[in-house]
């Protein structure tokens, strides 16, 4: 592994629970020896990506985080969707997401919350598998076919029991969602959640994201919730370049 892979390998194995973590630790996720993590992360910290404790832990550092902020406004997306997902929040009463496909996964840009939010697995900056998530499988639907392959060749993971596992019943869905133009996660990430989602589209009307909202299964209506979903996203491609 070359240095700068030592270095990113380092700086993924934090997980977003971690407050502060041991070079020991970071070693151990990274797969790489004690001695060299502590000073991958040493020569991190000198530059401001971490910061190290002063019981000699390291945490994610204020140069690493306006990074991701930078990142995520040069992608247009977040900016421009904002106001349309506090709308969508306000509108139906639930939990709102904008979120981007990251190789097999979905990574949460933003999620705008009701006064009384469900408890849910989403989390800005988090990410799940797109197979299990409304926003995941509405991007995947409008997806090249490569990027749809190599997510069944990673493995379709079974977070509950209504989770889809199986590459026919995948595909199957991805058609429907193409008809349809909305998704749905019927307690397929979370029992005792459901989601409504559809797909956000850029300048040559291709996918760059989707939109959704989400609540507790016995509470929200999906087919009531489907239009303003609908809606939002069509209004946020609009502002992208997208011409729907």
């Amino acid at each position: 592994m070359s240095s700068v892979g030592r270095a990113i390998a380092i700086l993924l194995a934090f997980r977003w629970r971690d407050r502060e973590v041991s070079s020991a630790e970071l070693a151990r996720r990274a797969e790489i020896p004690r001695s060299t993590a502590y000073r991958v992360a040493c020569e991190l910290s000198e530059l401001g990506v971490l910061e190290q404790t002063s019981d000699g832990q390291f945490r994610l550092g204020m140069q690493l985080f306006e990074l991701g902020q930078l990142a995520l406004f040069q992608r247009g997306l977040l900016e421009s969707a904002s106001s349309y997902l506090a709308d969508l929040s306000n509108a139906t009463h639930q939990t709102a997401h904008l979120a981007v496909l990251d190789g097999c996964d979905v990574v949460y840009l933003d999620i705008i919350k009701p006064s009384t939010p469900p408890r849910l697995r989403s989390h800005v900056g988090g990410r799940l598998p797109a197979t299990v998530t409304g926003v995941g499988k509405a991007i995947l639907a409008f997806s090249p076919r490569e990027v749809v392959e190599a997510v069944i060749e990673r493995g379709l993971p079974k977070l509950t029991t209504n989770s889809i596992t199986d590459p026919d019943r995948l595909w199957a869905e991805l058609e429907k969602i193409r008809q349809t133009g909305l998704s749905f996660d019927n307690q397929e990430q979370a029992v005792g959640t459901s989601c409504c989602a559809a797909p956000i589209f850029g300048t040559h009307d291709e996918v760059v994201g989707a939109v959704s909202v989400s609540g507790h299964t016995s509470s929200i209506q999906l087919d009531l919730v489907a239009a303003a979903v609908r809606s939002t996203a069509a209004g946020i491609s609009r502002v992208q370049g997208a011409r729907v």
